[in-house]
């Protein structure tokens, strides 16, 4: 039997022997307790999912596409393949979250903190980024118009990472790594340039 409980109530959200024949686009499960439960697969399109706890929770090509995942706690959640298409995720918190594969047009992940996650991969163009993304590993995302205004990049992985039309102003860069990436202005990046005082590294592709 499979119970979903509110983590702080203990109010039941959803009860059944196994979560398949069930609707579940635009489930109710604000401040759900999901720690560490498997929930792959599963189609939570604009799912309310505002302040649920989801630590450790196994998501592996779940469709949360429009979902809202304001405050939750995401920390550990293995997302790989999923998709968070538009989904709203403001201050989410995804550390060390795997999120290898994952598609997230237009998400609005605006100060989460995606400490050490890995973001491998991801289709994350036009997503609001502005949050902390130390050591993150967006190695071959397309990042295409994604918002970085601000947002803590410090040790972040760009390998091989298209960010043309990328908003980048603000963004602290320290030990990035860039090699054959595409810059905001289109041109590729290799070698790490010769540091220049006080110039930003994505002037280097003007």
């Amino acid at each position: 039997m499979i119970e979903i409980k509110h983590k702080d109530s203990g109010a039941l959200l959803f009860q059944g022997e196994s979560f398949e024949g069930k609707k579940l686009d635009g489930a109710k499960w604000a401040g759900a307790d999901l720690r560490e439960m498997d929930l792959s697969g599963l189609k939570l399109e604009r799912a309310d999912l505002h302040g649920a706890d989801m630590t450790g929770a196994i998501m592996v090509g779940t469709d949360l596409q429009g979902a809202i995942l304001t405050n939750a706690l995401m920390d550990g959640i293995d997302l790989t393949n999923g998709i968070l298409t538009e989904a709203v995720a403001k201050n989410v918190t995804l550390r060390d979250a795997k999120l290898d594969g994952a598609t997230m047009r237009y998400a609005n992940l605006q100060g989460a903190d995606l400490t050490g996650a890995s973001l491998k991969g991801v289709d994350a163009s036009m997503t609001n980024l502005r949050g902390n993304l130390n050591d993150v590993d967006l190695s071959n995302a397309d990042i295409r118009g994604a918002d970085f205004t601000g947002a803590n990049l410090t040790g972040a992985n760009l390998t091989g990472a298209n960010m043309l039309d990328a908003k980048l102003a603000g963004a602290k860069l320290m030990r990035a790594k860039m090699t054959n990436s595409i810059g905001p202005t289109g041109k590729k990046y290799g070698a790490a340039p010769t540091p220049v005082a006080g110039k930003p590294w994505w002037k280097f592709w003007e």
